[in-house]
């Protein structure tokens, strides 16, 4: 489930300083001679998913918008950037299908901001070492392979084995911000009665227990979910905060029904997916509890204008009917490959280039766009880690509103073992 991996996956690194590969101005002078043909980048996407028309196609729309800028403004060294889009339909023959035109028939550079339901290609883009930038982790194969770079970064071996010994590990830092930050003590969990959101649902009671949380446990049908139960429990329990392992759909109904039954609680919190700027029309049948929505994530909020390379992005993006987070880092995945080719540039943009300057980018940020991107391969995983994250709350007359600086919301936290 799209919901599990994304909470699961998105870990914030300690704050280290810039890269001294990050590149302020990445518009280039035409070169004076040499090379003028395209820079071939693949993009795969789920479009046409199960899950939803629109439900992946945020970070491939970010990732465009800074092309086409890109490209208005020269290039890399006078070379356009050509995108190769494949529709995976969301399915793991399809995405096989995708890596297989996009790699060996059009002969992409790299992959940029992939999102894909089931990367089942993931093994054959890393036997190609091909580099994958920036992509989401919905899934493992950002923890497994190399030349795989997830936006979120790794601490992992990435062997060929997920995580260490098929295990990955998350934080406990949004919990621990809403005990500090808040003084919340009771929170409830809610999940379908399928296996992947309960399997993520029975993590996020464990890192709330961790943190010293009460924790109420509700599970609704797939089929037939019956929301208005569950939030006349929510009420009679007197939950503060109220976690989800269910789609964006669900929670639009969730809301509807905490409304109907008048359940109140501090924070109704989700996650980066659901950080998009149609909050009001998603959920404008639920008023109250639209405005106790919290999201937290790894990037800068796409609506804090006062940044530059936030406010670059917003004006690049102001066709597109809707903003959201996903598309802020699939914007944040095309910068880093654009750095990656221009570090190149000179001696040639291969594969191999573009591989290395990602293994060696620690500390990326995108222009303070992303907290420190990391990659670290641990022999042994992390029993605690300094992590930092990004919180928004849903104001309606405002929309998100940043709730601090993203790179000073810092905790020292417990790193939890699952099983993906």
């Amino acid at each position: 489930m799209l919901v599990l991996v994304l909470a699961l996956s998105s870990a914030c690194g300690s704050r280290l300083p810039e890269s001294d590969f990050e590149h302020r101005d990445r518009s280039s002078p035409p070169a004076p001679a040499g090379d003028r043909t395209p820079i071939r980048v693949g993009i795969v996407t789920s479009a046409t998913s199960p899950v939803g028309g629109n439900a992946f196609t945020g970070p491939r729309d970010g990732a465009k918008a800074f092309f086409d800028r890109l490209n208005a403004r020269g290039g890399i060294d006078g070379r356009r950037v050509e995108v190769r889009e494949c529709d995976d339909g969301g399915s793991g023959v399809g995405n096989n299908e995708c890596v297989h035109q996009l790699i060996d028939e059009d002969d992409v550079v790299a992959l940029v901001a992939t999102t894909a339901l089931d990367y089942a290609g993931a093994e054959r883009v890393s036997r190609a070492r091909v580099p994958d930038i920036g992509g989401q982790p919905i899934g493992a194969a950002y923890d497994t392979y190399p030349h795989l770079y997830g936006i979120y970064g790794s601490l992992a071996p990435r062997d060929g084995t997920t995580g260490w010994d098929g295990e990955q590990y998350g934080g406990t830092e949004v919990y621990r911000y809403f005990k500090r930050e808040h003084g919340a003590r009771t929170a409830a969990v809610v999940s379908y009665n399928q296996a992947a959101s309960a399997a993520y649902a029975r993590l996020v009671e464990r890192g709330l227990k961790a943190e010293g949380y009460q924790v109420v446990t509700e599970q609704v049908d797939f089929a037939l979910p019956n929301f208005r139960a569950v939030a006349a429990d929510l009420k009679e329990q007197g939950a503060d905060l109220v976690f989800d392992a269910i789609d964006s759909h669900g929670n639009a109904r969730l809301c509807k029904a905490m409304d109907d039954v008048g359940a109140e609680v501090t924070a109704k919190v989700t996650n980066v997916q659901n950080w998009t700027s149609t909050v009001a029309e998603d959920y404008r049948d639920s008023p109250r509890c639209r405005n106790a929505l919290w999201a937290t994530g790894s990037s800068r909020n796409h609506q804090d204008a006062d940044l530059d390379a936030v406010r670059e992005f917003r004006d690049a993006t102001k066709g597109l009917k809707t903003r959201s987070q996903w598309q802020l880092e699939g914007w944040a995945a095309a910068m880093w490959f654009t750095d990656a080719a221009k570090a190149c540039a000179e001696k040639g943009i291969t594969r191999a280039c573009v591989d290395d300057f990602m293994n060696r980018s620690q500390g990326y940020t995108a222009d303070g766009l992303l907290i420190p991107v990391r990659f670290e391969r641990l022999a042994e995983p992390p029993k605690s880690r300094r992590t930092c994250l990004s919180v928004a709350r849903w104001e309606d007359g405002k929309g998100w509103v940043s709730q601090g600086d993203m790179n000073n919301t810092c905790f020292e936290v417990p790193q939890l073992p699952y099983r993906p």
